[in-house]
């Protein structure tokens, strides 16, 4: 009988270990979404600045340089 006690309790300490870790992966997905969605959002700003200091630049250029690039 002993040794079935001692599976139940091992069952018993393997669940409440699978529940933390479970609710740690959670966490840690959560945290992934977030740091993703900032990167993606940063990407999206510096793509923006991107075009706009391109645009800036074709503006500060002379019509006759322009003409010459096509």
């Amino acid at each position: 009988m002993s040794s079935l006690k001692g599976t139940i309790e091992k069952i018993r300490n393997l669940e409440a270990e699978k529940k933390s870790l479970l609710l740690e992966i959670g966490e840690l997905q959560k945290t992934a979404d977030a740091k993703a969605t900032a990167l993606e959002s940063e990407v999206g700003a510096l793509r923006d600045e991107i075009k706009a200091l391109k645009n800036l630049m074709m503006a500060s250029e002379p019509s006759v340089d322009r003409k010459q690039k096509k």
